[in-house]
């Protein structure tokens, strides 16, 4: 079984915030004890980072879930509850990650890069942190908010200094053994790579000058067919690994059973294109593979012979001073990158479905998450939070009429709206009971449509 896999999938659960806590001061000879309800903690969260030492996704192939620990709840006293602790995913530099529509949301390519795969939850307020002056005893506090549960496909592009191109049987296999510690698999039939194979190469060094010496990464990617670029065989597959290169070495097939290099050339090249323009822009060098079988005419080309040793040493030269030219176009262009990543905010948003309107988002659900939705006081505070995020708004610019339903997670509502306020105002407007008002204007429930708010 192969130990290289360069696609897998990733279940990234973040931990749920714990719940505030609803707690009274209660000693002796303390009279009328306030609220000291403390929060819960946050749940912690899962972040991807790009480790150089992982070679390939072949942890994810049989252990694709991570979870984040949850957060505690809240006690009395104040006392908060911890935080639960993150969970750090490394996978491989270069990894792509992708949403389960084949979004892509971001490219680790840089060692150290870090991204927030799922956020946790945050904590419920306790009682304790609603106490204000006109508020003197609030009897509520706040669920902890549930961490994110995504699933992403995972997908790896080899960063290699060097990829060797050509057609399957050309040689490549052979020669990045010769000039690498590299021991891939090697016959004398196509397609014996079926992975790609990665060697490092040093070149340069002199007797008593080790640092004079440039090291590069040569990948041997898996030979391409004729109409990979179309995804003919597994060509898709093995040509996201060209797209990092930094240069390519075209193998020309000189054996008697390969076509004429002028057309392998063509074909090769019209593949690359097709695939990715820029591919054809990238430093690269054709040479003649198979020199000691050679039938046919190489013209210009250098020619090599990976099993003889012939010109193996002038190739690994330019090779290395194309790779050591385009580092220094790289760094001398590099910009500063930020290498911790979080996805932008999500914003509120209201959708109609076919059984009355939602609104959507974390803001908004973070909103309404309190323990007792059916307490006057919750209720005074999830209005004021939802009219600050301008869910009214929304609403009446979405269309909303009197008597439709509006849910925001677990609270369910009927939208009226009259000259002194709207279906979200929890006013005493003209001096009104809650009761009357719910008898004018309509219910306010648990979203079961049973029980008065």
């Amino acid at each position: 079984m192969s130990s290289f896999v360069d696609s897998a999938q990733l279940h990234a659960k973040a931990g749920d915030g714990g719940a505030g806590c609803v707690s009274f001061r209660r000693e002796a000879h303390v009279a009328k004890g306030g609220p000291d309800g403390g929060d819960g903690g946050g749940g912690g969260d899962v972040w991807l980072v790009a480790d150089p030492n992982q070679a390939s996704l072949l942890g994810f192939r049989d252990h694709p879930y991570h979870r984040a620990t949850d957060g505690q709840h809240g006690t009395s006293k104040r006392q908060h509850g911890s935080r639960g602790k993150d969970v750090v995913v490394k996978v491989p530099v270069g990894t792509v990650v992708s949403d389960r529509e084949g979004n892509v949301l971001i490219d680790l390519a840089t060692p150290g890069e870090r991204w927030l795969a799922a956020e946790g939850g945050t904590g419920g307020a306790g009682n304790a942190r609603f106490l204000s002056n006109r508020r003197r005893a609030p009897a509520f506090a706040e669920q902890g908010e549930v961490g994110e549960e995504k699933w992403y496909n995972l997908e790896l592009k080899l960063q290699a200094d060097v990829a060797l191109i050509g057609f399957p049987n050309v040689g490549k296999s052979t020669l990045i053994a010769r000039v690498s510690a590299a021991k891939p698999k090697i016959a004398d039939y196509p397609f014996t790579t079926l992975v790609p194979n990665l060697g490092v190469v040093r070149v340069g060094e002199r007797a008593g000058r080790p640092g004079a010496a440039t090291e590069f990464v040569m990948a041997d990617i898996p030979g391409l067919i004729e109409g990979a670029a179309e995804g003919r065989g597994l060509g898709h597959d093995f040509l996201r690994h060209v797209e990092r290169a930094r240069v390519l070495c075209v193998l020309i097939d000189l054996s008697e059973y390969a076509a004429d290099p002028a057309t392998q050339l063509e074909i090769l090249l019209r593949e690359l294109g097709d695939y990715q323009a820029d591919l054809l822009t990238r430093p690269r060098v054709v040479v003649g593979s198979k020199g000691d079988v050679a039938v046919h005419d190489a013209g210009d080309l250098e020619v090599i012979s990976s099993i003889t040793g012939e010109g193996i040493a002038k190739l690994v030269s330019r090779l290395g001073e194309l790779v050591s030219a385009v580092r220094r176009e790289e760094e001398a262009t590099r910009e500063a990158v930020e290498v911790v990543h979080r996805p932008l905010p999500e914003e509120v948003r209201v959708e109609r479905g076919p059984d009355g309107w939602h609104v959507l988002g974390r803001p908004a659900l973070r909103a309404v998450r309190f323990q007792d939705l059916t307490d006057d006081e919750a209720l005074a505070e999830v209005v004021s939070r939802l009219k600050a995020l301008g869910v009214d708004r929304l609403l009446t610019r979405a269309g909303v009429v009197d008597g439709d339903l509006v849910s925001v997670g677990a609270l369910t509502f009927e939208w009226w709206r009259d000259e002194v306020g709207a279906g979200l105002d929890r006013g005493n407007h003209h001096r009104a009971t809650r009761r009357e008002r719910l008898a004018r204007h309509g219910r306010l429930d648990r979203g079961d449509g049973r029980g008065d708010a």
